[in-house]
């Protein structure tokens, strides 16, 4: 397997509003020094509570956000280097799917235009053939296209921005609690779509969530996080049976696994 991405010593820190006249402002340390690597082909499971830090390092990943320190490599090629046309050109090949779909999707806009969206940064005519192809990937249908938001139910919406997702045939797709909202039989359903998904294209996955349950079954490594520390990284299998920090145990109770 070779490395898709390199996640090498990163750190981001936010400066909090002062809250005396003559104190210094504090500094929350959102994510201090995370390292990884991420093969393709391979899921990596981010896990943590609310406030890990797990979503900020998302968004470095996705270039949303730049780091204080430490670097970032897809493919080889730092990404946060890169101007602003090279790194439009470079999101073509890693997408995002976000917690609340109907949220990315606009409301007055018919999904095929929606999903079709990635392709227009780089491209002035946007193929129908490409959204019609993503639908049925996703387990919709082509004429589905000329439907609305509000018209699908929310594991439906979800499959449009996995459509959205990976209509541009990215190499990397971020999963940012893609099912936290979801019934539990309908996130089983989404989890073994992106399986598929992964062996029909050959996709590097970054999957979020704050539930070890959820991410057992997808993952082929893992990264615990709290308070915007590593407390573990490795085999899924490994940490999964043989659990070495306290957090990471106190995780795998609540998620009854």
């Amino acid at each position: 397997m070779t490395t898709l991405v390199e996640v090498k010593s990163v750190s981001r820190h936010y400066r909090m509003p002062r809250e005396h006249l003559l104190r210094a402002p504090e500094v929350l340390t959102a994510v201090n020094s995370a390292s990884f690597t991420l093969n393709r082909g391979e899921t990596l499971g981010i896990v943590g509570e609310s406030g890990s830090g797990k979503s900020t390092l998302a968004r470095m990943v996705m270039a949303f956000e730049a780091p204080d320190s430490g670097e970032i490599r897809f493919d080889g090629t730092d990404i946060h280097a890169l101007g602003a046309s090279d790194l439009r050109r470079m999101r073509q090949r890693f997408q995002m799917i976000f917690q609340d779909p109907f949220g990315s999707l606009d409301p007055r806009r018919k999904i095929g235009w929606s999903i079709a969206e990635p392709l227009r940064v780089t491209h002035a005519e946007t193929p129908a053939h490409k959204t019609a192809e993503a639908l049925e990937q996703v387990g919709l249908r082509a004429a589905d296209a000329d439907k609305y938001p509000h018209e699908f139910s929310g594991g439906q919406r979800q499959r449009i921005a996995i459509a959205r997702a990976i209509v541009t045939r990215p190499d990397l797709i971020v999963a940012d609690e893609a099912v936290s909202a979801l019934d539990v039989s309908v996130q089983a359903q989404i989890l073994n779509l992106l399986m598929d998904l992964q062996d029909e294209l050959g996709l590097a996955m970054l999957f979020i969530s704050h539930d070890l349950a959820v991410v057992a079954s997808i993952c082929d490594q893992l990264l615990v996080m709290q308070h915007g520390k590593t407390l573990e990284y490795g085999a899924a299998t490994q940490i999964l049976n043989a659990p070495a920090h306290d957090y990471t145990k106190s995780l795998l109770t609540a998620a009854g696994a």
